[in-house]
């Protein structure tokens, strides 16, 4: 760690450099990717069960009641980020194939993440309250709102359908968890006096859901069948996107008088863009197309998110870090952490 320090590495950055390596080279396969699947989802699980006992109820209703918040998150997810994507339909033909935007559109259509955007508010000490609350009401919105964005803009032959799982396994996965942490305190406090326990569950969610995602790629061949010049050409078109809704996250929460943990939910919730939802809603919406040239940009966009975030994350945690060092000193340190 003392040379990772000293030659100013993000340990994080290498651990997600890790499982993108391990995932592209091992990638799990048959009863090894169930496994997986069951994993990310225990460990997600947990990630939730702590947040739940690390917050204070009054926290955890104040985070219900920052209707500001919720809604501006709401507002970039489904109402700005949408009309990214029709403007991009200037690069057809030019730059973009037909199926290629479609992606690049339908990218633009989906909920945001919900475990990785709370995770990186958790590691930047954000408001995570309010995090749980945002990433959770977009991706149960998703749901509806997604397929119908895609019937209005789109044109598919499949079925835009809405599955009742989905909501139940939300609410299973991340609900019941927080809930359960939240009537848990008591006892888990012990555990949440270390540090270190949160840290390895936060950072340790996101290397699983950044391994399992490259591997089912892989499994699945989506990185083939395309030249090296429509895959860099894809990555410059997501990069350009992830750039313009985080400098329009970053510039609009500072508008509207967000405090620095409201804003860090803004820019994390605000421009994520949830890989566990489209690709299934995918198989459904685009049925007869080719689904695996079309989810070639979520896929790309959303390893990009990732490791942006990812480093986003790790320099407001140091920020954070050294503003409550120079506070125990009495040092006041002026931060701006967003």
């Amino acid at each position: 760690m003392q040379l990772l320090a000293k030659f100013r590495i993000d340990a994080f950055m290498l651990g997600l450099l890790a499982a993108v390596l391990v995932g592209a080279l091992l990638p799990a396969r048959g009863e090894a990717a169930d496994v997986l699947s069951w994993a990310t989802k225990v460990a997600i699980g947990i990630l939730f069960l702590l947040y739940g006992a690390r917050l204070k109820p009054r926290e955890a209703l104040d985070g219900l009641k920052h209707w500001r918040l919720h809604s501006s998150v709401l507002a970039v997810t489904y109402l700005v980020f949408p009309l990214i994507g029709l403007a991009l339909r200037l690069l057809v033909p030019s730059v973009l194939t037909d199926d290629l935007y479609t992606g690049v559109l339908y990218l633009c259509l989906l909920p945001s993440t919900v475990q990785s955007s709370i995770a990186f508010t958790s590691i930047a000490r954000g408001n995570v309250a309010g995090a749980v609350v945002s990433a959770s009401l977009s991706n149960l919105l998703g749901v509806f709102v997604t397929p119908l964005l895609v019937m209005l803009l789109m044109n598919t032959t499949g079925g835009a359908t809405v599955s009742a799982g989905s909501i139940v396994a939300i609410v299973l996965q991340l609900l019941v968890p927080f809930l359960a942490g939240q009537l848990l305190r008591t006892p888990l406090q012990v555990l949440m006096r270390h540090a270190t326990v949160t840290k390895v569950v936060d950072r340790g969610s996101v290397y699983l859901v950044v391994y399992a995602a490259f591997s089912d790629s892989m499994v699945e061949h989506i990185w083939g069948g395309i030249s090296a010049l429509s895959l860099v050409t894809v990555v410059a078109v997501c990069v350009v996107v992830l750039a313009a809704v985080l400098s329009l996250t970053t510039l609009a929460s500072r508008l509207l008088g967000f405090d620095r943990g409201d804003r860090i939910v803004m820019i994390f919730c605000g421009s994520k863009k949830s890989l566990a939802s489209g690709l299934p809603m995918a198989t459904v919406l685009f049925a007869g197309h080719a689904v695996g040239l079309i989810v070639l940009p979520l896929m790309i966009f959303h390893q990009i998110q990732l490791f942006v975030c990812a480093w986003l994350a790790g320099r407001w945690e140091r920020k954070a870090d050294a503003a409550e060092a120079a506070a125990a000193r009495e040092e006041p340190i002026a931060t701006e952490a967003a």
